[in-house]
């Protein structure tokens, strides 16, 4: 029975989903241009055409989602004045674990001057997830960062619910080399009873964040602004140089609908292209 265990988690791991995606930009006569790009596994990144001086980067995950187990490793780095925006083809979903964690690691560095806006479409996750995510930022003191995240607690719209999972999102920011942002988001268990919580999510099935750097007061007065019409629960404050938004709702398109107003707000240059499909 032993042997029988052991070819069995053989199979398991032989199967299991490896992605992993290096690149750095840089700026070349005021247009942002790729440099060295390094991919492996199930994970792949497209650059649409160039947009005015700022670059696009799409990723696509090849597996068609990620399950317990998998592990995808994203780095990027933008060089002196470059202009980033990152997103993906599609919704990722996460599926349930028999057992490992499945593991998503991000590494972001901006030198001076430069930028990345980080705008995934939404993850959602299914019942019994394992899902480790891992944000590393390291910003230049003259950089700046526009990051934001959407998950949704299953699909409603198929009757969906997560009874019970494991998520963890650790987000560190340093920004000249100083610790200023720590974050960790962890559910574990009973995750609809959790999510029920008045306390917690007052039932919500979609959450998203935006951290932005710089931000100050009068982003948050314009964020506050724009938020009289939402449908979903909002905070914003600024603090140390950054802002945060989070978000909280019980239908996750009405919350992409205020994290799309959100953006707007935030981001004159507007959303990627692919958002609006």
């Amino acid at each position: 029975m032993q042997g029988v265990a052991t070819a069995s988690a053989d199979t398991f791991a032989g199967n299991r989903a490896r992605g992993a995606v290096a690149f750095d930009v840089h700026q070349q006569d005021g247009v942002t241009r790729r440099r060295e790009l390094h991919e492996s596994g199930s994970l792949r990144v497209r650059f649409p055409s160039p947009e005015q001086k700022g670059l696009s980067a799409v990723f696509v995950n090849t597996a068609g989602g990620v399950a317990g187990g998998d592990i995808f490793d994203i780095s990027i780095a933008a060089g002196e004045g470059a202009s980033l925006t990152v997103t993906t083809a599609a919704a990722e979903k996460i599926y349930r674990s028999h057992g490992p964690d499945s593991q998503i690691n991000v590494t972001l560095r901006c030198e001076a001057d430069s930028h990345i806006a980080w705008l995934p479409q939404e993850t959602i996750l299914f019942d019994q997830v394992r899902i480790v995510r891992k944000f590393d930022i390291d910003l230049a003191e003259t950089a700046s960062l526009l990051l934001s995240e959407i998950v949704v607690f299953g699909r409603t719209a198929m009757n969906e619910t997560v009874a019970r999972g494991s998520f963890t999102d650790r987000w560190r920011l340093r920004r000249g080399g100083k610790l200023i942002f720590a974050d960790t988001v962890k559910l574990d268990g009973d995750f609809a009873g959790k999510l029920a919580s008045r306390a917690i999510a007052n039932g919500s099935v979609a959450i998203g964040t935006a951290l932005i750097v710089p931000g100050d007061e009068l982003l948050v007065e314009k964020i506050r602004e724009a938020a009289s019409g939402f449908g979903t629960e909002m905070g914003v404050s600024a603090w140390n140089g950054l802002a945060l938004v989070r978000f909280c709702g019980g239908d996750a398109a009405r919350l992409r609908a205020d994290m799309i107003t959100t953006l707007a707000c935030i981001s004159p240059a507007g959303l990627p292209r692919l958002w609006p499909n």
